[in-house]
Protein backbone atom coordinates (compact mmCIF):
# COMPACT_ATOMS: atom_id res chain seq x y z
CA UNK A 1 0.00 0.00 0.00
CA UNK A 2 2.70 2.58 1.13
CA UNK A 3 4.76 1.59 -2.26
CA UNK A 4 1.35 2.19 -4.31
CA UNK A 5 1.34 5.76 -2.56
CA UNK A 6 4.84 6.14 -3.32
CA UNK A 7 4.58 5.32 -6.79
CA UNK A 8 1.57 7.55 -7.42
CA UNK A 9 3.33 10.61 -5.61
CA UNK A 10 6.56 10.37 -7.98
CA UNK A 11 3.78 9.92 -11.02
CA UNK A 12 2.09 13.31 -10.46
CA UNK A 13 5.51 15.21 -9.72
CA UNK A 14 6.96 14.47 -12.84
CA UNK A 15 3.52 15.04 -14.75
CA UNK A 16 3.61 18.00 -12.79
CA UNK A 17 6.94 18.53 -13.92
CA UNK A 18 6.61 18.42 -17.77
CA UNK A 19 3.28 20.06 -17.37
CA UNK A 20 4.76 22.94 -16.30
CA UNK A 21 5.34 25.76 -18.94
CA UNK A 22 9.01 26.47 -19.85
CA UNK A 23 8.00 30.36 -19.14
CA UNK A 24 7.49 29.87 -15.55
CA UNK A 25 10.73 30.95 -14.84
CA UNK A 26 9.83 34.11 -15.62
CA UNK A 27 6.48 33.97 -13.53
CA UNK A 28 7.15 35.94 -10.13
CA UNK A 29 7.33 33.56 -7.05
CA UNK A 30 4.23 31.96 -5.26
CA UNK A 31 4.10 30.71 -1.89
CA UNK A 32 1.95 27.80 -2.81
CA UNK A 33 3.33 24.02 -4.00
CA UNK A 34 1.83 21.84 -6.02
CA UNK A 35 0.91 20.60 -3.74
CA UNK A 36 -1.39 22.93 -2.14
CA UNK A 37 -2.99 22.70 -5.24
CA UNK A 38 -3.69 19.14 -4.90
CA UNK A 39 -3.90 19.12 -1.60
CA UNK A 40 -6.43 22.65 -1.37
CA UNK A 41 -7.76 20.96 1.96
CA UNK A 42 -5.29 21.55 4.56
CA UNK A 43 -7.29 24.42 5.87
CA UNK A 44 -11.52 23.33 5.00
CA UNK A 45 -12.04 26.55 5.86
CA UNK A 46 -10.12 28.40 3.15
CA UNK A 47 -11.87 26.98 0.43
CA UNK A 48 -15.00 29.57 1.22
CA UNK A 49 -12.85 32.41 0.87
CA UNK A 50 -12.52 31.46 -2.87
CA UNK A 51 -15.17 32.33 -5.86
CA UNK A 52 -16.97 28.98 -6.94
CA UNK A 53 -16.59 30.91 -10.90
CA UNK A 54 -13.11 31.78 -10.97
CA UNK A 55 -12.02 28.26 -12.08
CA UNK A 56 -8.44 27.09 -11.67
CA UNK A 57 -7.51 30.76 -10.70
CA UNK A 58 -9.38 30.55 -7.41
CA UNK A 59 -6.11 28.58 -6.33
CA UNK A 60 -3.90 31.24 -6.33
CA UNK A 61 -3.68 33.27 -3.87
CA UNK A 62 -2.76 36.29 -5.89
CA UNK A 63 -5.74 35.93 -7.76
CA UNK A 64 -8.48 36.71 -5.14
CA UNK A 65 -8.19 40.31 -3.86
CA UNK A 66 -7.94 38.88 0.10
CA UNK A 67 -7.00 41.00 3.18
CA UNK A 68 -4.80 38.55 5.28
CA UNK A 69 -5.10 38.73 8.61
CA UNK A 70 -3.84 38.02 12.18
CA UNK A 71 -6.39 37.59 15.18
CA UNK A 72 -4.46 38.07 19.08
CA UNK A 73 -5.84 38.02 22.28
CA UNK A 74 -4.64 40.01 24.88
CA UNK A 75 -5.30 40.71 28.90
CA UNK A 76 -7.26 43.42 27.55
CA UNK A 77 -8.69 43.16 24.19
CA UNK A 78 -9.03 41.54 20.95
CA UNK A 79 -6.59 43.09 18.10
CA UNK A 80 -7.07 42.32 14.54
CA UNK A 81 -4.59 43.50 11.93
CA UNK A 82 -5.34 42.84 8.09
CA UNK A 83 -2.44 44.07 5.41
CA UNK A 84 -4.55 46.07 2.95
CA UNK A 85 -1.66 47.96 1.27
CA UNK A 86 -2.65 51.21 -0.92
CA UNK A 87 -6.15 51.17 0.16
CA UNK A 88 -7.77 54.37 1.47
CA UNK A 89 -9.81 54.23 4.96
CA UNK A 90 -12.80 55.87 2.70
CA UNK A 91 -12.92 52.61 0.50
CA UNK A 92 -13.31 49.95 3.49
CA UNK A 93 -16.39 49.39 5.63
CA UNK A 94 -16.04 48.04 9.11
CA UNK A 95 -19.54 46.60 10.58
CA UNK A 96 -20.45 44.88 13.60
CA UNK A 97 -23.40 42.70 13.76
CA UNK A 98 -26.18 41.57 16.47
CA UNK A 99 -24.11 38.05 16.66
CA UNK A 100 -20.81 39.71 17.48
CA UNK A 101 -19.59 39.17 14.21
CA UNK A 102 -17.45 42.23 13.25
CA UNK A 103 -16.69 42.39 9.05
CA UNK A 104 -14.38 44.26 7.30
CA UNK A 105 -15.15 44.70 3.38
CA UNK A 106 -13.85 46.86 0.97
CA UNK A 107 -12.27 47.30 -2.79
CA UNK A 108 -9.18 47.73 -4.43
CA UNK A 109 -9.74 49.42 -7.37
CA UNK A 110 -7.86 49.19 -10.40
CA UNK A 111 -5.98 52.23 -11.91
CA UNK A 112 -7.59 54.39 -15.31
CA UNK A 113 -5.40 53.41 -18.47
CA UNK A 114 -4.78 56.54 -20.44
CA UNK A 115 -4.61 56.21 -23.57
CA UNK A 116 -0.97 56.91 -24.67
CA UNK A 117 0.47 54.70 -22.01
CA UNK A 118 1.71 50.96 -22.39
CA UNK A 119 1.37 48.54 -19.61
CA UNK A 120 4.30 45.92 -19.40
CA UNK A 121 3.26 44.38 -16.26
CA UNK A 122 0.05 44.56 -13.77
CA UNK A 123 0.60 42.05 -10.70
CA UNK A 124 -1.10 43.91 -8.20
CA UNK A 125 -4.27 42.48 -7.29
CA UNK A 126 -7.29 44.64 -7.94
CA UNK A 127 -11.04 43.67 -6.73
CA UNK A 128 -13.44 43.01 -3.71
CA UNK A 129 -12.53 42.12 -0.24
CA UNK A 130 -14.47 40.65 2.93
CA UNK A 131 -13.73 39.26 6.27
CA UNK A 132 -15.49 38.44 9.03
CA UNK A 133 -14.51 37.20 13.05
CA UNK A 134 -17.61 36.08 14.92
CA UNK A 135 -15.92 37.47 18.96
CA UNK A 136 -16.35 35.90 21.69
CA UNK A 137 -18.74 36.59 24.62
CA UNK A 138 -15.97 38.35 26.50
CA UNK A 139 -15.66 40.88 23.67
CA UNK A 140 -17.16 44.64 24.03
CA UNK A 141 -18.64 45.13 20.63
CA UNK A 142 -20.50 48.11 21.24
CA UNK A 143 -16.59 49.60 21.95
CA UNK A 144 -14.88 48.79 18.73
CA UNK A 145 -12.07 51.10 17.40
CA UNK A 146 -9.99 50.86 14.42
CA UNK A 147 -6.76 52.83 13.33
CA UNK A 148 -4.84 52.45 9.82
CA UNK A 149 -1.20 52.57 9.86
CA UNK A 150 1.88 52.09 7.08
CA UNK A 151 -0.84 49.50 5.25
CA UNK A 152 -2.21 47.90 8.13
CA UNK A 153 -6.02 47.84 9.38
CA UNK A 154 -5.84 46.96 13.26
CA UNK A 155 -9.07 47.08 14.54
CA UNK A 156 -9.34 47.06 18.36
CA UNK A 157 -12.20 45.50 20.45
CA UNK A 158 -11.87 45.36 24.07
CA UNK A 159 -13.04 42.86 26.42
CA UNK A 160 -15.71 42.92 29.25
CA UNK A 161 -14.93 42.56 32.67
CA UNK A 162 -15.72 38.95 33.85
CA UNK A 163 -18.81 39.52 35.54
CA UNK A 164 -20.52 41.71 32.63
CA UNK A 165 -19.84 38.69 30.31
CA UNK A 166 -22.95 36.19 30.09
CA UNK A 167 -22.28 32.81 31.10
CA UNK A 168 -24.24 30.08 29.30
CA UNK A 169 -27.54 29.72 27.53
CA UNK A 170 -30.85 31.27 28.17
CA UNK A 171 -33.44 28.97 29.88
CA UNK A 172 -36.81 29.24 29.64
CA UNK A 173 -39.27 28.85 31.79
CA UNK A 174 -43.11 27.30 30.98
CA UNK A 175 -45.66 28.12 33.38
CA UNK A 176 -48.88 25.68 33.52
CA UNK A 177 -51.67 25.71 31.11
CA UNK A 178 -54.71 27.60 32.45
CA UNK A 179 -57.77 29.15 31.52
CA UNK A 180 -55.66 32.49 30.68
CA UNK A 181 -52.76 32.67 27.53
CA UNK A 182 -49.28 30.72 28.70
CA UNK A 183 -46.83 33.09 30.02
CA UNK A 184 -43.37 32.27 29.18
CA UNK A 185 -40.61 34.47 30.78
CA UNK A 186 -36.89 34.46 29.98
CA UNK A 187 -34.57 33.65 32.85
CA UNK A 188 -30.74 32.48 33.01
CA UNK A 189 -29.49 29.60 34.35
CA UNK A 190 -28.77 30.89 38.18
CA UNK A 191 -32.19 32.57 38.36
CA UNK A 192 -33.81 29.12 38.09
Amino acid sequence: MERAKLTMAIAVFVFAVAAAPRAAALVPYSPRSIWDVMLPLDDPFRILEQSPLAGARALDDSAVALARADWRETSAEHQISLDIPGMKKEDIKIEVDDNRVVRISGERKTEEEVEDERWHRVERTVGKFWRQFRMPENADVDKVSARMEDGVLRISVPKLKEEEVKKGPKVISIDNVSDEKPKISAATKKEL
